[in-house]
């Protein structure tokens, strides 16, 4: 380490190269098949520097298209909405079916005589469906979304996210002022989790951890250790995956390239969702599934995981602090990551920055996912 140079990691030139050649051309996490619940529903996706809609049709099919109007190219629609009877341009209120079809062009036979409106259709994208969530690609003849799976799935949790339940309060967004690759290569460093979180995962054996690339997906595991294991059933926060049966028990936390984690747990599956947004900016949508459970239920197996971790596994921080918004006293691991992202963030434009070794074993992933990423960028060399 490094394989990257810095500039890759503070340059909006590099950032702009990295939207082109990676996210322009990879498939992308847009959402869960619940988003799109009733025809009309519709999300848009930032895949690079392209706007990507989508939408479920009056056929229930969901259907991918840029969010560019055929007229002047004004984005049609914002964000994400309900039961869309049709997509209407802002500009001129050119209107589109939800096939992507025009349908309607305000004066027509005055301003445009000759044109053929049935001709006319929204340009299209790719999407499918794999294990419950929706996937998106700016290009209208994409891979086999499989093909881009392909070896990762078998490394994956037992976990069916399609009967889960995504719970409102468990959603949170993240601005992290670090640039997206540092999120990333937090995520996969194995060597920081018994040192960093040493209070906040102590429940997860780290030293017998696997893990590895599959292509460019990483594959990660690790078990529980004895002392949660053996008190599984009064530790754990919510009612414990059907599906996690002690043959599959331990922590499945891999990494989809290019932006999305996962995180399939005892009693959780979770998406870990990093959104570049500038060269030293990051947005994460953190979105969990429960089992489904009664608003009773979720009360009372937090209040009691909640007692048994004091009495069970102690709860303490591994450092003091009287500022309230301290993260590293905070007990929790994601506001400690989030302190050593931007934290290395900040050493790159000091001019004594280097990186004197990395760890043989439980930062290899890093340099790995470095080298994929640069083999990517030579892509647009060759």
């Amino acid at each position: 380490m490094p394989i990257l140079p810095i500039e890759a990691y503070t340059s909006q030139e590099w950032l702009d190269r990295e939207k082109r050649i990676i996210f322009g051309n990879s498939w992308q996490f847009a959402g869960f098949m619940e988003d799109l619940s009733d025809p009309g529903d519709y999300l848009t996706v930032q895949c690079g520097f392209q706007n990507i809609l989508l939408v479920k049709g009056r056929d229930q099919r969901i259907r991918a298209f840029h969010n560019l109007c055929r007229h002047r190219g004004t984005q049609l629609l914002r964000a994400v909405g309900k039961k869309q009877k049709a997509l209407t341009c802002p500009y001129h209120d050119w209107t589109y079916d939800l096939s992507g079809q025009l349908i309607s062009v305000p004066e027509k036979e005055k301003e445009f005589p000759d044109l053929e409106i049935d001709k006319i259709c929204l340009h299209k994208a790719s999407v499918d469906i794999w294990r419950g969530m929706i996937w998106v690609h700016p290009k209208a003849d994409a891979p086999s979304i499989i093909h881009y799976f392909d070896g990762i799935a078998e490394h994956l949790g037992p976990h069916d996210p399609m009967r889960l339940i995504e719970y409102p309060d468990t959603k949170i967004e993240k601005l992290i002022k670090a640039n997206w690759k540092i999120v990333v290569e937090n995520y996969i460093d194995v060597y920081h989790l018994a040192h960093l979180h040493s209070n906040t995962l102590q429940m997860y054996d780290h030293a017998k951890a696997e893990f590895g690339f599959v292509n460019d997906h990483y594959m990660f595991w690790e078990p529980l250790v004895k002392k949660y294991k053996d008190n599984l059933d009064q530790l754990i926060p919510y009612k414990r995956i059907a599906e996690m049966t002690d043959e599959y028990i331990g922590a499945y936390v891999p990494w989809l390239f290019p932006s999305l984690g996962l995180s399939e747990t005892e009693s959780s599956w979770s998406t870990f969702h990093v959104i570049p947004l500038a060269p030293d900016l990051t947005k994460v949508v953190l979105r969990s599934k429960l089992e489904p459970m009664t608003d009773w239920e979720y009360m009372r197996l937090g209040m009691k995981s909640g007692e048994a971790w004091k009495k069970i596994m102690g709860v303490d921080t591994k450092y003091k602090s009287e500022d309230p918004n301290d993260p590293m006293a905070s007990g929790d691991f994601m506001e400690e990551d989030i302190f050593a992202c931007e934290q290395q963030q900040k050493s790159l434009t000091n001019p004594l920055f280097s990186i004197a070794a990395s760890a043989k074993q439980g930062e290899s992933p890093i340099r790995n996912f470095q080298q994929i990423i640069a083999g990517w960028m030579k892509t647009e060399q060759n």
